[in-house]
């Protein structure tokens, strides 16, 4: 398994369904470029503190977890999604956590561990924007089984399966179940969803996708992630 060089973010072409395409038609209605209220976690939110305090102090490690390394690259084949990261997220002014600064890159949350460190790592991408569909446009239809693999800048790759896709109310975020430690080595893959509220610009809903860790690939296979074109 060898790492494809994407210069952009590519997808397998699906069809749309009618739903989507009006959804999409009315958001191009709304000259508002990149909607404030995609943020993943836009109402409500445990400060950092408080989800640091679920953290066990001492995770016992196990056979399948890997060295803190910046996540670099993220590939998803079932939704023929293959991109590079972009900059990592903190915390804004409000302590809630930024959002990727365009459409086109997902972003991983520093402030956790690193995908395949125990712990819940965490990457947050946008669903759309006026422009049309954003990164994680297709995130919703992933299922049970599905792999995504995480390229890490030591060269080593972590492979997580999918356990499961939820929808949950944006004022009923559970920060602690997606943010929070429960000792194992999980990521979890975070967009906006659900209805479209044309009055506020923006959706009422967040996507999360659970996986868990199954397989580290070490670099000396020979699967490290391509370095950026210059």
């Amino acid at each position: 398994m060898t790492w494809a060089e994407p210069a952009r973010v590519w997808r397998r072409s699906r069809p749309w369904s009618i739903a989507a395409v009006l959804l999409l038609t009315g958001v191009a209605l709304i000259a508002m470029g990149l909607r404030g209220s995609d943020h993943p976690l836009r109402g409500p939110t445990p400060s950092f503190t408080a989800l640091a305090a679920a953290v066990p102090a001492a995770p016992v490690p196990t056979a399948l977890d890997t060295a803190r390394s910046v996540p670099v690259m993220l590939r998803v084949p079932a939704i023929g999604l293959a991109v590079y990261l972009g900059s990592s997220l903190g915390l804004s002014l409000d302590g809630s956590v930024q959002v990727p600064a365009g459409t086109e890159q997902p972003a991983w949350f520093r402030l956790g561990p690193t995908p395949g460190q125990i712990g819940s790592a965490v990457i947050l991408g946008h669903v759309d924007s006026t422009a049309g569909p954003g990164v994680f446009f297709e995130l919703r239809t992933l299922a049970a089984g599905d792999v995504v693999d995480v390229g890490l800048s030591d060269g080593v790759t972590a492979q997580f399966t999918v356990n499961s896709v939820a929808m949950y109310s944006k004022v009923e975020f559970p920060a602690q179940r997606v943010y929070g430690s429960h000792g194992s080595s999980a990521l979890q893959l975070v967009t906006c969803g659900g209805v479209f509220d044309h009055q506020t610009g923006g959706y009422l809903s967040n996507i999360v996708v659970y996986t868990s860790l199954t397989a580290v690939v070490p670099a000396a296979s020979g699967i490290a992630p391509p370095q950026p074109a210059l």
